[in-house]
């Protein structure tokens, strides 16, 4: 039986700076120096960013020239999914020692509900340090937690002791603690609902607190709801361990209305390498891709491939999307929004005949 949403215990996980870490680890020429993971070439982006890189403003899902631009010393090592797999597997197996209820939100990050662990301990943060120093002791990777009542709660609080730290968030402090945060701090804002937000005069927690839910689904729709709740700190989902990804997207709201091709296709490019880098994490490929285009009016459209067999290389995917950008040319009013989705999902292991473990 699940607990009541008021009464739950939930860790959120999450391994600092997991790809680079891995890295770093295997390599021991490779610490202490700015490390990217991913492709060096011109269009390549990066991956993930040990922390040494993080100090010179590198970050995931960054253009690797502009990566190189910010740190000329940069170190730039191709991606090993299959050791990130492999690593993941042996932390998804500490967790199991205390919780069932783990829901997998990439390799390197997981929700656990804990208010009934098997080992039987009272306090969620002890059994948050127990597992960090488990994960330590196996696999001489650093991981940081989040600690509170609710899953939005616990991801925000994942990030307040990173790296290698860990943040509680008490039920009487839940209020308080989303009320002094800026919006575009809230996990699961982006930067454009932060500005749309922001010219209608919400800029913090309490600003968002004091909008009526109806005020809030007219301007954001469903996703409306969701706010309203997580302005008042609540968040009634549970963890689900069975929950299956059905798609993998990405998308971004420009500023200015774009019209030509050039442009369109310089910010699609980077929106399908955040889509597949995505895919590589999770260890899946997909057989239909979507573009998604919103026009200045609002008016919204989506054009889709479906392939006999999956997806294996981004190349292919760059392909796919520039034909379906390329048949709504020219288009008919300025464009304010691209995504680009990939779905019908199967691991990559599936499609040798394996089974896939349940990855973290």
């Amino acid at each position: 039986m699940e607990p009541a949403a008021e009464n739950r215990k939930i860790i959120h996980l999450d391994m600092d700076a997991f790809y680079a870490s891995v890295e770093q680890r295997d390599q021991p020429e490779l610490r202490g120096r700015p490390v990217v993971v991913g492709g060096s070439r011109e269009r390549g982006v990066v991956a993930a960013a040990s922390y040494e890189a993080r100090q010179f403003g590198v970050r995931s899902a960054m253009s690797s020239a502009l990566a190189r631009r910010r740190c000329p010393e940069l170190v730039f090592v191709k991606p090993r999914f299959e050791v990130y797999k492999e690593v993941s597997r042996q932390i998804r197996a500490i967790f199991a020692e205390y919780t069932p209820l783990i829901e997998p939100l990439s390799l390197d990050e997981a929700y656990l509900d804990v208010t009934e662990n098997l080992k039987g301990v009272v306090l969620a943060s002890q059994v948050a340090r127990e597992i960090r120093a488990e994960i330590l002791r196996q696999t001489q990777l650093t991981a940081s937690a989040g600690i509170s009542y609710n899953k939005f709660l616990a991801k925000l609080a994942s990030d307040y002791r990173k790296p290698n730290g860990q943040f509680v968030i008490r039920p009487e402090q839940g209020l308080a603690f989303v009320a002094q945060l800026r919006v575009g701090e809230f996990h699961g804002i982006g930067p454009a609902t932060a500005a749309r937000l922001n010219q209608l005069g919400v800029f913090s927690g309490l600003d968002l607190r004091q909008q009526s839910e109806a005020f809030l689904r007219q301007h954001f729709g469903k996703a409306g709801g969701h706010y309203y709740l997580i302005a008042r700190a609540q968040d009634p989902r549970p963890v689900r361990p069975d929950r299956v990804r059905k798609s993998i997207g990405n998308e971004t709201t420009f500023e200015h209305d774009l019209t030509s091709y050039d442009d369109l296709w310089a910010r699609l490019v980077p929106c399908l390498a955040t889509t597949w880098g995505h895919a590589e994490r999770l260890g899946l490929r997909g057989r239909t891709l979507t573009l998604k285009v919103k026009y200045a009016d609002f008016q919204q459209i989506t054009r889709s491939r479906t392939l006999f067999a999956p997806l294996q290389h981004r190349e292919q995917a760059e392909r796919l999307a520039h034909e379906l950008l390329l048949a709504l040319l020219p288009v008919p009013l300025g464009v304010r929004l691209l995504g680009i989705t990939l779905s019908t999902l199967e691991s990559q292991e599936d499609q040798t005949g394996q089974q896939l473990g349940l990855a973290l």
